[in-house]
């Protein structure tokens, strides 16, 4: 039975930030005087809203910490292969940006800020990635699949060199490679 109410208490705690549950689990426990000085002082203290407060009870104590939320990696930082790409707007302005070897030219459009919509989030389900390559980048390119065919049929501007963004991914060779977004007719 303590069992239980403890573990429904949990779930409070983690979902109500800690302060109410604290005194929840305090009370199921029995009889608990000694209580840190630590969590008196968060009590007290509002919780920062970019602050975590993860909780972990026992039967005669209770313990808080307080842990920020960052996201954790190695000592080193890993080194991604990039090449520069410049992509053509339909104002023929150049916008020149290191691209990582591997992702698809959709994602290197949104992580430059470039205005390349993407609405299917890369799923090869809209043409709105529709981007325009040199003949001599296109022949290096891998065989459009018959979806990517059927998709390319709603975009504007359609030419013999055109392919979904989505589906074509970074490759060293491509450095210095320059591609046009078409007009998509707005």
């Amino acid at each position: 039975m303590l069992h239980h109410i403890l573990s429904r208490t949990n779930k409070q705690i983690l979902s109500k930030r800690g302060i109410q549950s604290i005194k929840t689990v305090q009370s199921a426990v029995g009889s608990c005087n000694t209580i840190d000085p630590q969590l008196q002082q968060q009590q007290q203290a509002p919780t920062p809203i970019l602050k975590a407060i993860t909780t972990t009870t026992s039967l005669t104590t209770t313990t808080t910490t307080t842990t920020t939320t960052t996201r954790c990696y190695h000592s080193t930082t890993p080194s991604y292969e990039t090449v520069n790409i410049t992509f053509l707007d339909p104002l023929e302005k150049e916008h020149t940006v290191p691209a990582e070897v591997g992702k698809s030219l959709l994602d290197v459009a949104h992580d430059n800020n470039i205005e390349l919509e993407g609405a299917c989030g890369g799923e090869l389900a809209c043409a709105t990635c529709h981007l325009i390559f040199s003949q001599e980048m296109y022949d290096t390119l891998s065989e459009k699949e018959p979806e990517e065919d059927d998709m390319l049929d709603l975009a504007f501007e359609l030419t013999d060199t055109s392919r979904l963004g989505c589906q074509i991914c970074v490759r060293k060779d491509m450095e210095g490679m320059v591609v046009r977004i078409p007009d998509d007719g707005y």
